[in-house]
């Protein structure tokens, strides 16, 4: 049977709604709403009024047997901290004033169609996992080396979030009692593979250059402040020593925390977005030789690192495969109750 899937994607700056068709292997995307992430009440506003205009011009009925005859669920992809079993959102910091939200009640009762909610990794992680890279799998975790580390967990067969949806907060551990501030931690595995600590260590490094009186090609002094994780790339990619040497260690450190992973959670595959997936050539053999050197054997070789399959179109396939998720999780509880 098909799947009617709406999927809601709260972010810091912009929202989007969207309709799309599960039809076994993938979605088909249907219809799309976006929007500015304004205040709360505006917000909340905005996304109820575009899951009506949604729902009002794709004809779609509540209940887990539409009229069409198709499944229907809502799910929502936003930024955490949040309780995904009570629904609710608790004042992420990119959400200002979204305190205790409880969003899964509220459009359940406006809608009558079954809501959930994950936070972003962990429905990225579902993404993947359904229709990525991760297809097929057992065992998965996800990464997004963004502007921060996120991680979702696949174990077993199905989404691990933990006992309060703290499970593969990855970006925390600490990798080194040096480095780049990441997740409010000096060192940590988030301070040396995002975007936020490869700037953090270019910054110094060009401080440093800068100090003994060298000059930059692509970074003047007066640059420094605003300079990028983009901006390192581009000129790693012209192979300039200073940003290959900053590359090189921002990959060492990510091999070490992927080996911690893989010794861990003996996981058949880690998928990395963001970051990797853009510069996987620069990274990848850095990467695997600190894996190599680090990880337990056995553990190892049964592990794969593949980049990210849905690149830009993730996040509309991870509030999609929450909605999704939503539908397998209800058809198992009625299953049991028979």
């Amino acid at each position: 049977m098909s799947n009617n899937l709406i999927g809601l994607d709260i972010g810091g700056t912009k929202c989007a709604v969207t309709y799309g068709v599960n039809t076994g292997a993938d979605i088909m995307i249907r219809d799309k709403i976006r929007f500015i992430t304004t205040n709360v009440e505006e917000t909340l506003h905005n996304i109820l009024n575009a899951i009506d205009a949604i729902v009002d011009r794709n004809k779609l009925q509540p209940g887990l047997n539409g009229t069409d005859g198709r499944n229907i669920a809502i799910g929502i992809s936003c930024g955490g901290p949040l309780d995904s079993e009570a629904g609710i959102v608790l004042s992420p910091p990119n959400l200002p004033g979204w305190d205790r939200i409880k969003i899964v009640e509220m459009i359940e009762e406006r809608f009558q169609i079954k809501t959930a909610i994950h936070n972003d990794a962990n429905a990225s992680a579902l993404a993947e996992w359904k229709f990525g890279a991760g297809i097929g799998c057992k065992n998965m975790a996800y990464l997004t080396c963004s502007t921060g580390l996120g991680s979702g967990l696949i174990l077993n067969g199905q989404l691990y979030t933990g006992t309060n949806d703290n499970a593969g907060e990855l970006g925390h551990i600490r990798l080194s009692q040096f480095g780049p501030v990441g997740y409010g931690k000096i060192g940590s595995f988030e301070g040396f593979a995002s975007g936020g600590g490869i700037a953090q260590l270019a910054r110094d490094f060009l401080k440093e250059k800068f100090q003994m009186g060298e000059k930059i090609s692509w970074c003047t002094p007066e640059q420094l402040g605003e300079l990028t994780a983009h901006n390192v790339a581009i000129a790693a990619a012209k192979k300039d020593p200073i940003a290959l040497g900053i590359y090189k260690i921002v990959s060492q450190y990510l091999g070490r925390g992927l080996a911690m992973v893989i010794d861990l959670l003996n996981p058949e595959l880690i998928v990395i977005g963001g970051i990797y997936t853009r510069n996987q050539a620069l990274m990848e053999p850095i990467v695997m030789e600190e894996i190599q050197k680090e990880a337990l054997g056995p553990a190892r070789v049964v592990c794969k690192i593949q980049p990210s399959a849905l690149g830009e179109e993730i996040g509309d396939y991870a509030s999609l495969s929450v909605a999704l998720n939503a539908i397998s999780d209800v058809s198992a509880n009625l299953q049991l109750k028979r």
